[in-house]
């Protein structure tokens, strides 16, 4: 389980730097207008995986606890940013972010009635979030 731990935020970056740089139309909508967002997305994102895995991997109290309180974050920031603009708690400013750089890419949800809808990409990164984040509870919780 510890391996699966370490390996599964590394994972999750993969995910992440492939939809972010690599364009795979519909999946994603990769424009010279959201280059900047998705550096600046980069550099707030790609760090949290790193330390959940190093967390794991050192395997002491501290990093282990340190790395689970990322991945609760992880899924905090993921809820915020995705779940509850769908449920229709977003903010202006989020459906603005979402008609420029997400509307057009592939979604499977139902869209009538919302302003924001995640799409497919951000579906597997809630996916692995939550993977990421329950194997790194059993790390941390088991004896």
């Amino acid at each position: 389980m510890t391996l699966l731990a370490v390996v599964l935020p590394l994972i999750w970056l993969a995910w992440l730097a492939l939809i972010d740089w690599v364009p795979m139309p519909p999946l994603n909508d990769l424009t010279p207008d959201n280059r900047r967002s998705r550096l600046l997305a980069a550099v707030i994102n790609y760090p949290f995986p790193l330390l959940v895995s190093g967390g794991v991997a050192l395997g002491e109290t501290w990093s282990l606890i340190a790395a689970a309180a990322l991945c609760c974050l992880t899924l905090a920031g993921h809820l915020l940013s995705w779940w509850l603009p769908y449920f229709g708690l977003g903010s202006a400013s989020q459906r603005e972010v979402y008609e420029r750089d997400y509307a057009r890419t592939l979604k499977i949800l139902p869209a009538e009635g919302h302003d924001v809808v995640p799409d497919v990409q951000h579906l597997v990164v809630g996916a692995l979030t939550l993977a990421m984040l329950a194997t790194t509870l059993t790390v941390t919780l088991s004896p």
